[in-house]
């Protein structure tokens, strides 16, 4: 089985899953997320490969990490995510690229990512769940983040840190490629 098939059906069970767990009808969680009846069935039956919008929406809305609708092991308390393990998100042709590098629920989902943006390219997120928290340290280049539409100046050696329940994007203004380290932690489902 490939890599993308065993994402897909491990999407496919864990979906299903934590919809069962939140108690959530197919209308009930389309509603909540904002995706289509339609597309739930269909990523639940393995049938397509959703976007990584579609994936945060479908995790914001059962408040779970992208990391546990994606996990295809359940292992015991300390967890070695190889580099080969982690989850690519998201590439381009220039080489930018988001990777999941390791999640966990405890007291609410909690990721880490990995970000590479080449030169004149960006990633753009929707707004979290209230109560959603984003850290990023800048490791090269310089990051131009962007929260409600103002834009921010992280350089290489600098953190920030922001709540992020507007929209916001990471966006690569200079001539360097910028790499960072990013953690989301996100508030559990009520």
């Amino acid at each position: 089985m490939s890599d993308l098939d065993q994402l897909t059906q491990s999407l496919a069970r864990n979906l299903k899953r934590w919809r069962g767990e939140r108690g959530f009808t197919l209308d009930a969680l389309a509603a909540r997320a904002g995706v289509s009846r339609g597309m739930i069935i269909q990523i639940e039956q393995a049938r397509t490969n959703p976007s990584v919008g579609t994936t945060v929406k479908l995790a914001d809305a059962l408040g779970v990490s992208i990391a546990t609708l994606l996990d295809h092991e359940q292992g015991p308390r300390v967890r070695i995510v190889p580099e080969a393990r982690a989850v690519r998100m998201w590439s381009t042709g220039a080489g930018s690229r988001s990777t999941l590098l390791v999640g966990t629920e405890a007291s609410g989902p909690l990721e880490m990512w990995s970000w590479t943006l080449t030169p004149g390219e960006a990633g753009v997120s929707d707004a979290h769940p209230p109560g959603t928290v984003e850290l990023l340290h800048v490791t090269a280049g310089e990051l131009t983040l962007v929260v409600d539409g103002a834009p921010h100046a992280v350089p290489a050696g600098a953190s920030a840190t922001f709540v992020a329940n507007v929209p916001h994007s990471y966006r690569n203004d200079g001539t360097d490629t910028v790499e960072m380290i990013m953690s989301v932690a996100i508030p559990p489902a009520r």
